[in-house]
C-alpha cells in the first residue's frame, strides 16, 4: 500500500544536480553480475508491451553512470538507501540509481521481491524499473529519471512559491497508482511502516483529522477523508487474507477521485485541537 498519501515530514535531502564529468577513478577489477532471475518482456492484452523487462547491470556500470556516486549526483536519501542521478553509457539514458544501504532494513529477500514486483508494474503514475544490480553484497535498483521530481517532491519541503497538491489531485493520483498496482500480484504488496504506525489512530474517528496533511489547510471533504482512511485501515490489517483485493481498492479510490471538492463552495475543515493555528470554517456561499 505504498502509494497511499499520508502526512509526515520527508527525510529526503535534496542535493543540487550537476552534469559535469567525473575524473574520480573506479576500481579497475572486473565485477561480474550475479543474475538473480530474468524478467522477460511480455506483451499486454492490447498488443502493446505492457510489462517492463528488468536489465541486469554490473556495479561498475552503475558506478560509472553515477560518477562514482559523487555527492553532487545525490538526488535524495530515504530509509533504504540513497538515490543518485546517472547516465548509462550503453544507451546515454538518464536514470535514477537507488543504492540500498547494506546495513539497512532491506535484506536479500525483500530486494528480490521489490525487483519482481516493480518489473510487473507499468502505469503512468508508477515509476518504471529499468534494471538492477546484485554484484557481491551490492544491491542497486535503476529507475527512469523523473525531471519534474517524484510524488514525494510535490508533497514535502516545497518552496513557498510552489503550489501544493490539492485534495482532488491527490485522490486522482492515488486511484491511478492503485490501478497500476492492480496489475501486479498482490501477494508481494505490504503496508508501509508509516501506515503501520498510524494503526492506533484508525480506531478513533475523532483523531482522523490528525492524519490529514496539514499543508491542505483543511481544504478536503471530511466524508472523503473518512472513506479514504477506511480503505487504508483495511489495507494495514495484520493478516494478509483480511486485506481487500486491489480491485476493490481501485473501485473505492476511483469513486473518491470522482467526487470533486471545491473549497470555495464546500466547508473547510477545522484543525484538530492540537493545532496551534486555529482556522475558522469558511462561510457557506
Amino acid at each position: 500500500m505504498g502509494w497511499f498519501l499520508c502526512s509526515g515530514k520527508s527525510k529526503k535531502r535534496v542535493k543540487k544536480e550537476h552534469d559535469k564529468k567525473c575524473d574520480d577513478q573506479i576500481p579497475s577489477e572486473k565485477l561480474k553480475a550475479n543474475p538473480l532471475f530474468d524478467v522477460k518482456k511480455e506483451p499486454s492484452k492490447d498488443g502493446g508491451s505492457g510489462r517492463i523487462a528488468a536489465h541486469t547491470f554490473t556495479f561498475r556500470e552503475l558506478a560509472t553512470a553515477a560518477k562514482n556516486f559523487r555527492p553532487d549526483c545525490l538526488l535524495g536519501e530515504g530509509g533504504f538507501g540513497r538515490v543518485y542521478k546517472g547516465r548509462l553509457e550503453s544507451t546515454n539514458q538518464v536514470v535514477a540509481i537507488k543504492q540500498l544501504d547494506r546495513n539497512g532494513l532491506q535484506g536479500n529477500r525483500e530486494f528480490l521481491v521489490e525487483v519482481l514486483m516493480l518489473s510487473l508494474l507499468h502505469h503512468p503514475n508508477l515509476v518504471n524499473l529499468i534494471g538492477y544490480c546484485a554484484d557481491g553484497d551490492q544491491r542497486l535498483l535503476v529507475y527512469e529519471f523523473m525531471p519534474l521530481g517524484s510524488l514525494e517532491d510535490h508533497l514535502h519541503d516545497l518552496p513557498p512559491d510552489k503550489k501544493r497538491l490539492d485534495w482532488n489531485t491527490r485522490m486522482k493520483i492515488a486511484a491511478g497508482a492503485a490501478k497500476g498496482l492492480e496489475n501486479a500480484s498482490t501477494d508481494y504488496l505490504s503496508p508501509r511502516a508509516s501506515l503501520l504506525q498510524a494503526r492506533p489512530l484508525f480506531k478513533d474517528r475523532r483523531k482522523f483529522s490528525q492524519m490529514a496533511d496539514p499543508t491542505l489547510h483543511g481544504q478536503y471533504p471530511a466524508r472523503g477523508l473518512y472513506q479514504a482512511l477506511a480503505v487504508a485501515a483495511m489495507c494495514v490489517q495484520e493478516q494478509p487474507n483480511m486485506r481487500p483485493l486491489m480491485a476493490d481498492v481501485v473501485t473505492a479510490l476511483t469513486y473518491l477521485a470522482s467526487q470533486k471538492y471545491d473549497p470555495e463552495t464546500q466547508p473547510v475543515q477545522r484543525p484538530s485541537s492540537s493545532s496551534s493555528t486555529p482556522r475558522m470554517r469558511r462561510e457557506s456561499r
